[in-house]
Order: C-alpha cells, then structure tokens, then sequence
C-alpha cells in the first residue's frame, strides 16, 4: 500500500506541474513562464521520489537492524521456565565469548576443524611452518592428527622449511613413544627441536599476548596462525589471520626458539646437541 501510494503521489505531483503549465501556456499565453513551471515541476517529482525511496530504504534497513538486535532478547523474554531461563543465559555467555574472539579476528574451531584448517594452511604455505606441540606419548596416533601430519609432508615436498619444536619435561625425552615420534619426524626431515617445559618463556616475557598460552600452535608463512585453546571448552582452537595477532605469535615463538635446542641421532637414540657431544667425546 505504501509503495501504490508514493507512485500515486509522484503521478499526481506531474499532473499539477504540467496543469499549471498547460494554464500559463494556453489560458496566459505566458510560454516562457510554462515551460518554467513544468521543467521545475519534473525537478521537483523527480527529487520528491526519491527522497521517499532514500527514505523507506532507511526505514526497512533500521527496522531489520532493530529486530536483530532485539530478537533474541525478546526470545529469552518469552521463556517462562525458570531452568529453561538459566540455560538460556550460559548459552549467551557463551555466545558472547565466541562474539567477542570474532571480534578480535579469532575464527573459533573444534577438534577436527582445528586440524583441517591446519591441513589446508600447511598445503597452501609455499616457504615455511612454524611449529611448537606439547609432546607427550600418543602424540599423532589420532586421525585427524595423522592426516595433518600428511600435509606437513606434502608442503615438504615443495620445499616448504618445518620447524617444529617439541614441549617436554625433562624426563619424558627419554620414554619409547616420544623417542619414536622425534626420530619419525627427524627422518622426514623436519627440523625438530627440543624445549623443556619449565624452560618456557615466562608470562612477562609475553609482551602484548595473552598469557594463558597452550604453546600449542603453528605459524604458516608468517600469514596466519591456529593455536589450541590451553582450557577445554567448546571450541578445541582458533584461527586468525590478523597481521597484528600473527606478529604477537611471531614474537612468542622467537622467544621459545631462543631456548630450544636441536637433536641428533645416536643409534637410533634421540639425543639433544649438546647430550651427542658428550656422547661422543
């Protein structure tokens, strides 16, 4: 009906343009005068209609805006169940979390989307993978892991460099399952290195980071980063892309390279550098 009504309002606007007009041109013989009135009068329906279409797209943009932000509001209102109520408001807490990582450029990801969205970075890196996993024994058995893995191969094969750099206690480097996962990776040619625990970079030394970090994520050519969240939620990790939150990971993992070390093979025993030399000597 609004839309019959504003059509019928520039009609009726062009007819009394051009009735005026027609008056001065045929009853006062003043052509000049109409030809005036009825140039103006087609300005003046031509900026008339589409103040109204400038004006009703406003209306039904603010309207569409005012019922989102109103929707789910208005359907926490209309639950009557006191439990109903207070399930209703975890869940927007939570959603609001997850808002707020979005609003940081975190993209949100559980177990097996973190590991497909590192699949599909490893295979679009072109010079290198940055690395650093907690390792404890069982690491890579799951599938998703093993299929990730894959992808760190195939980026080798194109002459992608990986740095990896394992977290371990100090005593856990010596157990046959880690032993078999750094020998496994040291073949396949990826630069593993070793950083003990508790010789982490300290909360203070995380300028500008958030200090609750897992030291569990993975940098793919200094564009992009996943990190794995260090508390169990419902998301298992996150993705960004933001240059600014990249360099902020770029900073960290420069920190724990700093005090990692490289490793060697001593008959088929993984040793740290420094251990080797001493063997050897």
């Amino acid at each position: 009906m609004n839309r019959k009504i504003q059509h019928m309002a520039v009609f009726i606007e062009f007819l009394a343009g051009s009735g005026l007009a027609i008056f001065f041109h045929w009853v006062l013989d003043y052509k000049e005068a109409a030809y005036i009135i009825f140039a103006v009068g087609i300005l003046l329906s031509l900026v008339t209609w589409l103040l109204r279409e400038e004006i009703e797209k406003t209306r039904e943009e603010l309207r569409e805006q005012y019922l989102q932000a109103h929707e789910i509001p208005e359907a926490i209102a209309r639950i009557t169940d006191p439990e109903c109520q207070t399930r209703a408001s975890e869940l927007m807490t939570g959603t609001k979390r997850t808002l707020a990582l979005l609003q940081q450029g975190y993209i949100p990801l559980d177990d097996t989307e973190f590991y497909l969205e590192g699949a599909k970075l490893a295979d679009q890196a072109t010079r290198s993978i940055k690395a650093v996993d907690p390792l404890t024994s069982g690491w890579g058995s799951r599938g998703a892991m093993l299929n990730f893995y894959q992808s760190n191969l195939r980026a080798l094969d194109r002459g992608v460099r990986i740095t990896r750099i394992f977290v371990v206690g100090k005593d856990e480097l010596i157990e046959p399952d880690v032993q078999k996962v750094l020998l496994a990776q040291y073949n396949d040619d990826i630069d593993v290195r070793i950083v003990y625990r508790d010789e982490l970079p300290v909360a203070s030394d995380i300028s500008g980071r958030d200090t609750n970090s897992s030291c569990d994520f993975a940098i793919y050519d200094d564009q992009s980063v996943t990190d794995v969240f260090i508390q169990p939620g419902k998301y298992f990790g996150r993705k960004t892309s933001q240059q600014a939150e990249v360099e902020k990971y770029l900073r960290l993992y420069e920190l724990i390279e700093h005090s990692a070390q490289t490793i060697s093979i001593n008959d088929e025993q993984v040793l740290l550098a420094g251990e080797a030399l001493a063997v050897a000597s």
